[in-house]
């Protein structure tokens, strides 16, 4: 059954256009907590010389994901794989993944296990793009901070992470922060590449 996030519609353009400059220009992509779906319809429709591989732990979330790529018919757009990051991992190798509104929702162990298991599969170079609210030496936006309020009161291991925090994991795994870009509604692309 189809599931639809409101925010999708109003981030994913501004999204594709930070992906049409950094993504390979053929390859695999992997999707990880691709959530609803709609984000893998949007971008294996944008990017149709690339391979679209969506992945969600969750049940529910690959049935909508599932539901959308059947509407959607795109020849490039795979199933939806079981991918949780904590885990390891169905895929042996892609050249770029995307990750959008994970980091936040999630805890910090999941940041640490999406570092980690893509260092495994990226080759060197290879791009990995995160998408969300973030804090920069600790300070966010007002409305990131009560968003922020929002996370712990569902799960005190949520909340948006630090720029710094994550540079150094990252780097712990061979991957460097390239760009950190300002996106809408107080949200930053950043992008990682293996060393």
């Amino acid at each position: 059954m189809k599931q639809h996030a409101p925010a999708t519609e109003r981030n994913r353009e501004p999204i594709r256009e930070v992906l049409a400059r950094e993504l390979p220009a053929t390859g695999t992509v992997l999707e990880i907590a691709s959530g609803t779906g709609e984000h893998a319809v949007h971008f294996a429709r944008a990017f149709p010389e690339l391979t679209w591989q969506p992945s969600d732990p969750d049940p529910a979330s690959r049935a909508s994901i599932e539901a959308w790529r059947a509407d959607a018919n795109l020849p490039n757009l795979a199933a939806p794989l079981a991918l949780d990051v904590n885990a390891p991992w169905p895929v042996e190798q892609a050249d770029a993944i995307v990750c959008i509104n994970m980091i936040h929702i999630s805890p910090w162990e999941s940041s640490l296990a999406l570092f980690a298991g893509a260092a495994a599969i990226l080759p060197e170079g290879g791009l990995l793009y995160t998408y969300g609210p973030y804090r920069f030496d600790g300070v966010t936006a007002s409305s990131n901070v009560e968003f922020e309020k929002w996370l712990h009161a569902k799960d005190p291991r949520f909340g948006v992470r630090d720029l710094r925090e994550l540079t150094t994991a990252a780097g712990g795994h061979g991957l460097v922060l390239r760009g950190a870009i300002s996106m809408p509604a107080n949200n930053h692309s950043l992008l990682f590449r293996r060393a």
